[in-house]
């Protein structure tokens, strides 16, 4: 609880929010089968919830590259700007791949916020407002910014599920998600929701507490940190190298 209270109230200036300073290297590794996914489905709208995030395709790829993302952090939405579409269409739809995304609250309040809202709806909506949210995420940004320095002030008497609120208000994140099909009171509802907060602040929390993210975006291929991974190229090049 002390963790959760502590990341919903961190500042809401959006410091740098990547990490890492080694040179990511790859093995080529052998071509990899593409896999078949079920009669009438496809990998791209395969979602599962994990114990950490959310997975998108062949639960049993060969090659399964994870991200811990930031709602609010603009190195995130770059990346995902550029890369969700190629790595869906071109990868996790071969059944080759699997991608979890497990979001980690670099910035606090704002990520908390954005984070219950874009969980809210469970499985089938998380990937598409998971990369609307960041096709929108300057819109979010430049209307954080704007909060009046005695606004801010008051953030710090509120409960943290107060606190997320009052920020999504703020950012138009509950209009946002109503235009996705998520009713606004169940919106709200979600925001409200302590121990969802807290369920989901705990990736965060034992990435944290092992070392494993000291930034974001942070990658991992099949179980393996990328270091210095920040854009689509050197991303696919890492893939083709494990063998998609």
């Amino acid at each position: 609880m002390k963790f959760v209270t502590a990341i919903a109230v961190l500042p809401l200036a959006l410091a740098a929010c990547s990490g890492g300073d080694s040179s990511n290297t790859t093995q080529a590794a052998a071509p990899v089968a593409a896999a078949t996914a079920p009669a009438g489905q496809n990998w791209t709208e395969t979602v599962v919830k994990t114990d950490e995030g959310y997975l998108m395709g062949n639960p049993n790829a060969p090659i399964k590259l994870v991200e811990y993302g930031a709602r609010s952090c603009p190195t995130c939405g770059a990346f995902g700007r550029e890369a969700f579409k190629p790595l869906t269409d071109n990868y996790v739809s071969t059944g080759k791949v699997s991608f979890e995304f497990r979001d980690f609250l670099v910035h606090g309040a704002p990520d908390v916020a954005l984070t219950l809202l874009g969980q809210c709806g469970g499985t089938a909506p998380f990937f598409p407002i998971l990369e609307q949210m960041y096709q929108n995420q300057n819109a979010f940004l430049d209307k954080l910014q704007t909060m009046p320095p005695a606004m801010q002030q008051s953030l710090a008497n509120l409960a943290p599920t107060a606190v997320a609120t009052k920020l999504a208000e703020h950012m138009g994140a509950i209009d946002f998600v109503k235009q996705r099909g998520i009713p606004e009171a169940k919106a709200r509802a979600c925001l409200a929701d302590q121990k969802q907060l807290e369920i989901m602040a705990k990736p965060t929390e034992n990435a944290m507490q092992s070392g494993t993210v000291t930034g974001t975006p942070t990658f991992l291929l099949n179980g393996k940190k990328m270091e210095n991974v920040l854009s689509w190229s050197e991303m696919e090049k890492a893939l083709k190298a494990a063998g998609a």
